[in-house]
């Protein structure tokens, strides 16, 4: 079986429809996305659209939640805020009730397999970024493969007999998913922030055990154009350029 793990795709259209047409040629058996479709981005009834036809598995984020009022947006920076309130005004029925009915962590015991936005210990919020957080992800679950969104940074991490490996996962890194338990970020499609502006995503092979992260260009400027032609703020625009 072989799966396209996506996230955070954050109203980009443009970005996930780039990331799709190179997905067609990689035919996965499932495409699995680990949540925010919507905020900070110019596009989100579109994006939920295009996602609820193709993702197999869909998970829901913070962004997401917040537009849908069930968190609340103290907790987002002022740009996050105002983009989730312009999403609230903007967001379609179908939209709604599509990720009204997501949750934000899933298990796939055939894949052995489970799906996190944020974290196992905090689905929703924590940012798994360093040893610490990645070494709490892994002890706190079962299956041998764990994915995780929502820092928007591709990462791998290997828990094997208690030492941890990890790191950053640029475009073209391989990974062998039977040297232990394995932790993967794909990365996102939308905002990527590891320096690369490029959408990414990974391919996971589970017959193969084997994982490889993606990097897909797309058209920056016509979603920064659609930013502020919707009067979002302009630094939500301007960091598409630079990957932060």
């Amino acid at each position: 079986m072989r799966v396209a793990v996506i996230s955070d795709i954050h109203g980009n259209l443009h970005a996930l429809e780039a990331s799709i047409a190179v997905l067609e040629d990689e035919q996965p058996d499932a495409i699995w996305c680990l949540g925010d479709l919507v905020g900070y981005g110019p596009r989100p009834n579109e994006c939920c659209a295009r996602v609820a036809a193709l993702a197999d598995v869909c998970l829901i984020g913070n962004h997401d939640l917040g537009v849908l009022e069930q968190i609340s947006l103290e907790e987002f920076s002022h740009e996050a805020a105002e983009s989730a309130h312009w999403t609230r005004e903007v967001l379609e029925d179908s939209a709604r009730s599509y990720m009204s009915g997501l949750t934000p962590g899933a298990e796939i015991p055939e894949a052995s397999a489970e799906l996190y936005h944020a974290s196992p210990r905090d689905p929703v919020w924590e940012y798994v970024l360093d040893a610490g957080s990645m070494r709490a992800a892994l002890e706190d679950t079962v299956q041998p493969l764990i994915l995780v969104g929502h820092s928007h940074v591709p990462l791998w991490a290997i828990l094997h007999e208690g030492q941890l490996q990890a790191a950053h996962a640029p475009e073209g890194t391989e990974l062998k998913l039977s040297e232990g338990r394995v932790l993967i970020n794909p990365g996102s499609i939308g905002q990527p922030r590891d320096g690369d502006p490029r959408a990414a995503f990974a391919v996971l092979d589970l017959a193969g055990q084997h994982a490889s992260f993606h990097r897909v260009e797309y058209d920056i400027e016509r979603t920064q154009e659609e930013i502020r032609e919707v009067g979002l703020p302009e630094p939500l625009a301007e960091r598409l350029a630079h990957g932060v």
